[in-house]
């Protein structure tokens, strides 16, 4: 009887995802000073929401701004969107930060405008010859308005800015965002001034947005539950370095701890 050699089927490459966003070895200083940051490596990844953590003055908004070409880069590498953004020129950085929705504490709205004239403002950038008079084309404002409901306040597109409540502006300035088609959302302290309630919608909103437009989320944040709550992974910092990075499903209060520890100028933190 003959027998056959069993031949091994090689096994298909599987090539892992290509970050959004890839930080390694920065270090950011200001008119020489003494860096802020200091050795800092970030990946982020189409669909995923990234907590940020530290104490005031840990570096937290600087690494934010060092992914737009607002803080100087002085060593290390930092690619954006594929742009290798400490190289960028001005029209290329501004460029870029058109693929960047951001999402700040205070808002950021112009209080007097209406709800859908806030969130249309996010389109300027690919409004063409009507940004030369400050129109805006059907298409746009079917975009806007369907964001809008997107976030849940469809219902007030008319009404100004400056009258709806702190959660109810945040998702505007979401909705504002997103009419960027933005391939990164960087989201400053967004839930800092709204109480717990709000917060965790905000956050379950940016959570979903990540996941179903495969959009990644950097959201800093000072509270710990809220950050265990409404992130895939954290990403702490103290004195400018990063010293916790771990998929949140392994961390826990006492093991962010060290994030605090000497953080600072002593700012209070949630822990419980």
């Amino acid at each position: 009887m003959t027998t056959l050699a069993a031949t091994a089927m090689p096994r298909p490459t599987v090539k892992p995802p290509e970050p959004v966003v890839a930080v390694r070895r920065l270090e950011v200083a200001y008119d020489k000073g003494a860096p802020v940051l200091r050795g800092v490596d970030l990946d982020l990844f189409r669909g995923e929401t990234v907590a940020l953590l530290g104490a005031s003055g840990s570096g937290k908004s600087t690494l934010m701004r060092s992914l737009t070409g607002f803080a100087p880069i002085t060593a290390g590498r930092v690619e954006v969107v594929g742009h290798d953004v400490a190289r960028l020129h001005r029209r290329d950085r501004r460029a870029l930060r058109a693929q960047v929705g951001q999402v700040f504490q205070q808002f950021n709205l112009i209080p007097r405008l209406s709800v859908l004239t806030n969130v249309l403002a996010g389109g300027l950038h690919d409004a063409g010859p009507f940004n030369l008079v400050g129109g805006f084309t059907r298409e746009q404002r079917t975009r806007a308005l369907e964001l809008l409901d997107r976030v849940g306040i469809a219902h007030k597109a008319s009404e100004p800015a400056r009258s709806l409540s702190g959660g109810q502006q945040q998702r505007v300035a979401i909705a504002r965002a997103l009419m960027q088609r933005p391939r990164l959302i960087l989201a400053d302290e967004p839930v800092a001034s709204l109480d717990p309630r709000l917060a965790d919608s905000v956050l379950t909103l940016l959570r979903d947005i990540a996941l179903q437009d495969g959009i990644p989320v950097l959201v800093s944040l000072h509270v710990l539950p809220l950050a265990l709550a409404h992130s895939d992974r954290i990403v702490g910092l103290r004195h400018g370095e990063v010293v916790v990075s771990a998929p949140t499903a392994h961390l826990d209060a006492a093991a962010l701890a060290e994030v605090y520890d000497d953080g600072g100028d002593g700012d209070e933190h949630d822990i419980d």
